[in-house]
């Protein structure tokens, strides 16, 4: 009985020293998978329609999207050269490489909308369009519009 009481501590200590040595591998299988991007095509671009860069508007704003080069798919809905439409609001453009977040500054249109409308605070605010994949993951090379800065009085 006392000879498993001290190798206790023991087999506690070295187990703790192995768990922490694989903790630390670097190993470059060990890292999370990239996110698989859809190809887009050659020449596709996203737009806004309205409001115009520089626009003064009331709220609610409503916002057109433009789509060139490419249609539009709902959400879960893998056709080649579709996507759907995301609007940033206020925010820089989301990473290519990861799902475009869901949250007040990232609007999903996962419907396959192309317009809505959008209740803004008066000041100055900026939009954005970014096409999303089947799984809201931008193409690769993203379709980013340019960015519109809006005056809401």
């Amino acid at each position: 009985m006392i000879h498993a009481l001290r190798t206790r501590p023991a087999l506690a200590t070295a187990l703790a020293v192995s768990l922490l040595a694989c903790a630390g591998s670097s190993r470059a299988d060990d890292a999370p998978a990239a996110v698989p991007r859809t190809p887009a095509p050659e020449g596709a671009r996203v737009y806004i329609i309205s409001p115009s860069d520089g626009a003064t508007v009331s709220s609610p704003v409503l916002v057109r999207f433009g789509l060139s080069g490419m249609g539009v798919a709902p959400a879960g809905v893998a056709n080649p050269n579709t996507g759907h439409h995301h609007l940033i609001i206020d925010a820089p453009t989301p990473p290519a490489a990861a799902p475009i977040p869901n949250d007040a500054h990232h609007k999903h249109f996962g419907g396959g909308q192309t317009e809505t409308t959008v209740e803004l605070a008066p000041g100055t605010h900026t939009l954005q369009l970014v096409l999303g994949d089947a799984l809201h993951v931008p193409h690769d090379p993203p379709i980013v519009s340019e960015v519109v800065t809006i005056r809401v009085e």
